[in-house]
């Protein structure tokens, strides 16, 4: 099979499988942005009369037709043949013959693959975005229901002060809605257009890169072109910084649950469908589940080390070092995503045990409250706190259970409403819609009129 770059000298075969790594595996993910681009392309071409309007609407047509096996994963990658954008031009050539020749005009695989990706990206930050703000909203519910339930808090894993389950529950919310910022910067990187700077130098066909700008939805163009390909890597590692920040929320949590549920606590107790057991105790109810989740983002965490390394010591212009990217980036977005949508199913099954810190053992919990009773009657801090102190030394603490918490995000006001409004807000900015309307467009639509604005 024939290679969009070859000049008729055959490639040594140890290097050809070597060079082509894993691209006809992960390119199937970038099957429906290839044609999406192309046709945006074509419609490109056709403006600046490149193509006829016969041959266009024969590319159009034909690359609409590639659309449903794209998107349900039936198409494939032939053997032989290196990636998407060469499968997709083979098929194109077989059905129209020398038409679909034409469909590389003033385009190059480099800024193929970097439109193919960005458009990836924005699909898959969208599912993350929305698998986010449901299970942030769930711990929303989570935190309002048992929001009178007390649970000790703990620093340096020595009992602290008093908390609750409605504090607990609402910080992961909280938590989950701030890492939407690390995925709002990787969702501006990706909604900026590369199509038109080619292998990374423009071309001498003036192309209007402002047609497919608006063609694909994006928000605008890469201006230079040595920077549009520069971008390879740099939208990886802002896509990997959030992969990673969402993992280590859910991995803080999933340790937090594997800690409440030992047996020396109990503050949580897992329903026998959510543990597993073991081979040789017979009483042993495991959380294996959040163990799992655990151990999958804190490997999250690790991602952008490794974009970065790949990328370490690269000068301007294009480098095949940036293919192995997909091999990190594709299946750890695939990871994340199940671990979303894991935490989303189990999380609400948890079951707080109520009456946690009537139990004298979390007396000493409770200082600081008879330290703050004490400044109320007008005792100066420092001495109100050694007073305590002595107490506590003596034996003869006596704790106040009478918890008075009213400011903004305590035990008594968790400020669910305002992190249900934060969280709002943050998905807002998302441009999702425009997206939405101009894919559909590019998908189904009369492009006429666009491509004559």
């Amino acid at each position: 099979m024939s290679k969009l770059w070859e000049k008729g000298i055959a490639l040594d075969r140890e290097v050809e499988l070597f060079t082509s790594g894993e691209d006809a595996r992960l390119d199937l993910h970038l099957a429906e942005y290839d044609i999406l681009g192309s046709i945006a392309h074509v419609q490109m071409l056709m403006s600046i009369d490149l193509l006829t309007e016969s041959d266009g609407a024969a590319l159009t047509a034909e690359l609409r037709g590639l659309l449903p096996a794209a998107r349900s994963g039936e198409l494939r990658i032939e053997s032989g043949v290196e990636d998407i954008h060469s499968q997709v031009e083979l098929l194109l050539t077989r059905s129209l013959g020398e038409i679909g020749k034409r469909i590389h005009t003033a385009r190059s695989r480099n800024d193929q693959v970097l439109v193919d990706l960005k458009m990836y990206l924005r699909a898959e930050i969208r599912a993350i975005a929305e698998q986010t703000a449901d299970l942030a909203r769930e711990l929303l519910r989570l935190s309002f229901k048992h929001k009178d339930k007390l649970l000790p808090g703990y620093t340096h894993l020595q009992v602290a002060m008093p908390s609750s389950f409605g504090l607990w529950f609402g910080a992961y919310a909280e938590s989950l809605a701030e890492d939407l910022f690390a995925l709002q910067a990787a969702w501006r990187q990706a909604n900026r257009n590369p199509l038109g700077s080619a292998a990374g130098y423009g071309s001498s066909i003036p192309v209007d890169r402002m047609l497919t700008t608006r063609l694909l939805g994006f928000e605008a163009a890469n201006v230079n072109v040595v920077h549009a390909q520069m971008t390879r890597g740099k939208m990886e590692r802002s896509m990997a910084w959030a992969l990673s920040t969402l993992g280590a929320t859910i991995a803080r949590m999933s340790a937090d649950v594997c800690f409440y549920s030992c047996d020396n606590l109990r503050f949580i107790s897992l329903p026998p469908e959510l543990s597993t057991g073991s081979s040789i105790m017979p009483h042993k109810h495991n959380p294996d589940v959040f163990e799992l989740l655990r151990a999958q983002g804190n490997r999250l965490q690790a991602l952008p080390n490794e974009m970065a390394m790949i990328c370490a010591g690269l000068t301007s212009g294009y480098h095949r070092d940036v293919q192995l990217l997909k091999e990190h980036l594709i299946p750890a977005i695939g990871v994340l995503r199940r671990c979303l949508r894991m935490m989303r199913a189990i999380v609400g099954r948890l079951e707080p045990r109520a009456g946690i810190m009537d139990a004298e053992l979390y007396d000493a919990a409770f200082t600081v409250e008879n330290v703050n009773n004490l400044v109320a009657e007008g005792v100066p801090f420092r001495d109100a706190y050694r007073r305590v102190a002595d107490d506590v030394a003596a034996g003869s603490f006596v704790p106040n259970r009478n918890l008075r918490h009213t400011h903004l995000g305590s035990i008594g006001n968790p400020g669910i409403e305002l992190i249900s409004a934060m969280l709002d807000d943050e998905l807002q900015r998302f441009d999702f819609e425009r997206v939405d309307t101009a894919l559909a467009e590019l998908a189904a639509g009369d492009l006429s009129a666009t491509r004559h604005s």
